[in-house]
């Protein structure tokens, strides 16, 4: 019988995505819940380089990286394709994924984390790359097409997570208004059923992002 264990975080999108992927196969697997402040020693051993989640453990082998992680699912399990099939497809699907991890996200946490000057700059820079997300997913209903895929799976964090930051800090960064195509699709993706049931509990959410926004907090974390 298969070993597979996901040291995470309930409230890690990078988490969460590794969890959605998972499940889209129909994979049983052990979720181990790590103290950020206090990462465990198995933790530790299976990413000596990065020390960080999530990490999939699958019989005794380690994979670290949300994105290495959901290509070695979709590579090792049966179930419904998560990368497209087409060469150039999937290439652009990985552009998307680096776009919205090392571009988009970083700037739209950084919006809600940093003070002063610095978090003005980030507002502004996120809502340049937002632009781009709005026209790349103009005229569908997922950036997979119509069926969830990497892309929408690893935009979790801009269609559920950001909007609770929104929320607690007052930011009117991503709004209907400015990127209509963008908040319909988030409208389908927050309502999708499969979505619904593998995204944490919104009150337990922002009492936890609450905690982050105390006097104090700053930088950007993006993959603990």
């Amino acid at each position: 019988m298969e070993e597979v264990k996901l040291f995470g975080s309930s409230y890690s999108p990078f988490s969460r995505r590794v969890e959605m992927a998972l499940k889209l196969k129909g994979v049983e697997y052990e979720f181990i819940e790590e103290d950020l402040s206090n990462k465990s020693p198995l933790l530790l051993k299976y990413n000596p380089i990065h020390k960080k989640i999530p990490v999939l453990l699958h019989n005794g082998k380690p994979i670290a990286e949300s994105s290495v992680i959901i290509e070695y699912i979709d590579e090792t399990w049966e179930g419904p394709s998560i990368l497209p099939k087409d060469p150039y497809e999937r290439a652009m699907a990985r552009f998307w994924v680096k776009f919205i991890d090392e571009k988009c996200s970083a700037a739209m946490w950084k919006a809600f984390a940093s003070p002063g000057e610095e978090g003005e700059k980030a507002k502004e820079e996120a809502a340049q790359l937002l632009k781009f997300l709005e026209e790349e997913i103009k005229g569908k209903k997922f950036f997979g097409g119509e069926n969830i895929g990497l892309v929408d799976i690893s935009a979790n964090f801009i269609g559920y997570w950001f909007g609770i930051l929104q929320e607690i800090a007052g930011l009117e960064i991503l709004t209907k208004e400015k990127y209509p195509n963008l908040c319909k699709w988030i409208d389908g993706y927050i309502n999708d059923n499969f979505v619904k049931d593998n995204l944490p509990a919104k009150d337990k959410m922002t009492e936890a992002f609450k905690a982050l926004a105390q006097p104090g907090f700053s930088g950007y974390k993006p993959k603990v």
